[in-house]
């Protein structure tokens, strides 16, 4: 059996700029560090074996604030990443649906076809994660293990984990910066979810709303 924490990075300075920031590396905001000290201290009571964390800077920092207290360092994991988004890598959210009126579409009510031109399909992140996720478990019999991660990639573990199949992705909506969830695993073909994106660690002024992804209108 595995207990395992799902953490949405902190605020980065993507998110102030409102950009997709998909495979882009950049560093995490005043505000993403005030969650950090919030994030951490929910986690002061809790026993930790081992975190994992995506190699982008803002999971990685985010791990780190889950990891240092307990003298861990985190482990870095590729198929923890980001979807890449390609030729929308770097724009400006509002740009993307002026230019990209099909993404857009996809986006908002067929996550499950987004697939941006020289990046990765969402399809292609759901199989990624899961097989990351599947090692971790595997990995750690009998051990608590936090793992840092990102909006688009949690999403699809967590779709995985709730729904199953990818078509029903958009019943499941982004967590917010730091949001944890609680998965407790008998193995990798069974599951019980205890708890599912919850930020009450972070008081409201510290989660701008700008952060909050509209999935549909």
């Amino acid at each position: 059996m595995v207990t395992l924490y799902l953490i949405r990075h902190c605020e980065a300075e993507g998110n102030v700029l409102g950009i997709f920031q998909g495979s882009t590396d950049l560093d995490i905001s005043k505000v993403g560090k005030k969650q950090l000290e919030f994030l951490s201290k929910r986690f002061n009571s809790i026993h930790i074996d081992k975190v994992y964390s995506s190699p982008l800077i803002r999971a990685y920092k985010t791990a780190e604030a889950v990891a240092a207290p307990k003298g861990l360092k985190p482990i870095v994991d590729a198929g923890l990443t980001e979807i890449n988004g390609g030729i929308i890598e770097g724009m400006k959210l509002t740009d993307i649906f002026v230019n990209y009126p099909e993404l857009e579409y996809k986006w908002c009510h067929e996550f499950h076809n987004f697939a941006p031109e020289n990046g990765e399909a969402i399809k292609d992140t759901y199989e990624r994660v899961w097989a990351a996720v599947k090692n971790i478990v595997k990995e750690n019999d009998g051990k608590t293990v936090a793992l840092a991660s990102h909006g688009g990639a949690l999403r699809t573990l967590i779709c995985r984990l709730t729904v199953g199949k990818l078509e029903n992705i958009n019943s499941i909506p982004f967590s917010d910066n730091t949001a944890v969830s609680k998965i407790v695993f008998e193995d990798t073909k069974h599951w019980q979810c205890e708890y599912i994106n919850d930020a009450s660690h972070v008081p409201a002024e510290f989660m701008p709303k700008k952060n909050k992804i509209i999935v549909s209108h």
